[in-house]
């Protein structure tokens, strides 16, 4: 009777166990969230997001306000709309503006948003304009190499260091 008592003790204990590096797992891959607030849903294009994705966090300031709900493209515009779930505790300006930005040099990323200065604020279902697509790193790349490149085309032909023919 009592090795079944403690095998039922240590058989909770595990599953207990299993729950909370589960619960861990999907909250440190930004697959969980759990929030009780209330939200709002808006929407902006992009020309490019980048590696976005839905769940990704919204923040302002640093402040996670909101997630990344839906990511779909427009093919009438041939832009990404994405959906944004805004808690309803923060309220934000009509125009106010969006970045997708970059945690770190190659961490995930997320929206930023930028409160504006208008007297009106977001309501559910209202699309913001201003928004600035992501920096892709390989676009800046080749950018660079670009510009480099054209740089050195406009060398003047011939030896670049004069005593490079001379003999002495």
């Amino acid at each position: 009777m009592q090795r079944s008592r403690n095998d039922v003790w240590v058989g909770l204990f595990v599953m207990v166990g299993m729950a909370a590096i589960l619960f861990l797992a999907l909250k440190s891959a930004n697959l969980l969230s759990l929030s009780f607030q209330s939200d709002y849903k808006v929407t902006a294009k992009f020309d490019n997001i980048g590696g976005l994705k839905p769940k990704a966090a919204v923040k302002s300031a640093g402040v996670v306000v909101g997630r990344v709900e839906s990511i779909t493209f427009d093919d009438k515009t041939f832009q990404a709309k994405v959906t944004l779930a805004l808690e309803s505790r923060y309220a934000f300006p009509k125009d106010s503006s969006l970045k997708i930005l970059t945690s770190g040099l190659l961490g995930e990323q997320y929206v930023g948003i930028e409160a504006g200065a208008d007297e009106k604020v977001l309501v559910a279902g209202d699309s913001l304009s201003s928004t600035q697509s992501a920096v892709v790193l390989e676009n800046l790349i080749s950018q660079f190499l670009f510009n480099k490149a054209a740089e050195g085309g406009s060398a003047p032909a011939g030896n670049s260091t004069p005593a490079a023919g001379k003999k002495k």
